[in-house]
């Protein structure tokens, strides 16, 4: 299944598009929640996505990156799976 494509408002970007503290995941041809969203079912998928929210939350200021970025990130991919707009 692929994601339908939504915008939360950020100039129409998408979360496909965007990454935080570095470019390791946009250099791939295919990027790994990609490949994750293909093989998982729906609602693995959201479990995943739901579970990188929590984490980079939780790890917020204990680690030099902007896990509060990555977290949004996170939650923009999550909406754009579930079909919601912010």
């Amino acid at each position: 299944m692929t994601t339908k494509t939504l915008t939360d408002g950020l100039n129409g970007v998408s979360a496909n598009d965007i990454q935080h503290g570095g470019t390791h995941y946009k250099d791939m041809t295919i990027q790994p929640w990609a490949v994750m969203e293909a093989v998982l079912t729906h609602e693995e998928f959201v479990g995943f996505l739901k579970g990188n929210i929590i984490k980079y939350s939780l790890r917020q200021g204990k680690k030099d990156s902007p896990d509060a970025d990555k977290a949004r990130h996170y939650m923009q991919k999550l909406k754009e799976v579930k079909g919601e707009w912010i």
